[in-house]
């Protein structure tokens, strides 16, 4: 087990599919509703981030309760946050689509990589982006914005349920990001999820296999043709999937 309870064989299950892969996964469970709208990565990263949510909500800021002096207050909730997430997990920020104002900089966002968090999501913007950038930690984020927080987010709670570019977001869920976007997974379905989207996964690579050499999609894709079914076996004890 990881600092964030997920089962390490269930992380490497979802480090080697796509959110797109997972995507069908749960469209075929009903789920439709699960790929964060509007949010991309800082800098891709060419690998899959994984960790259960921890979340943070902010809510408008109203002017005479959000001026820099709140920050002198060790307890103030986006500080909390940063310094309460668990390492493993993923912060994701309830910013309310609105990126004119950042949820966050490159120096808490470095306070998360050292900490070992597994990464930073946001539906708003994020400042010092370049620096971001350069960072291991992914994140995630609508667009860059150089305003501090206080000017139009407040930052109310944490560890809640939260909506995050139009979806909803539990603590626990698990989180998937890849240089396509972000999706998350409610948590008790992550293993059944997972084992499936592995070998969904395998199949799709079989079937990209043949298609660059010139096979046609009809009864591959989807295997409606026994025999597509067959050649994957042999494909699959070939290429030990």
């Amino acid at each position: 087990m990881t600092d964030d309870g997920l089962d390490e064989t269930t992380r490497e299950k979802f480090e080697g599919v796509s959110t797109a892969t997972l995507a069908t996964a749960m469209f075929k469970r009903g789920l439709r509703n699960q790929f964060i709208q509007d949010v991309r990565p800082v800098a891709p990263r060419g690998r899959v981030m994984v960790g259960q949510a921890f979340t943070l909500r902010y809510i408008p800021a109203r002017e005479d309760l959000n001026t820099l002096d709140v920050f002198k207050n060790p307890s103030h909730p986006q500080r909390a946050a940063v310094e309460a997430c668990p390492p493993g997990c993923v912060l994701v920020m309830d910013s309310r689509k609105d990126a004119r104002a950042a949820s966050a900089g490159s120096i808490l966002i470095s306070r998360l990589q050292a900490r070992g968090v597994a990464g930073v999501v946001t539906d708003g913007g994020f400042r010092d982006s370049p620096d971001i950038a350069r960072l291991e930690i992914p994140a995630y984020h609508q667009r860059p914005s150089a305003p501090t927080n206080l000017t139009l987010h407040q930052a109310l709670e944490f560890d809640v349920p939260i909506g995050c570019g139009d979806v909803a977001v539990w603590p626990g869920d698990v989180i998937v990001g890849d240089d396509e976007g972000v999706i998350v997974v409610p948590a008790h379905l992550a293993e059944e999820i997972a084992a499936e989207a592995v070998e969904m996964t395998a199949y799709e690579d079989f079937v990209a296999e043949e298609v660059l050499k010139g096979r046609s999609i009809v009864g591959l894709y989807p295997a409606t043709n026994p025999k597509s079914l067959e050649d994957f076996a042999r494909w699959r004890a070939a290429n030990g999937r």
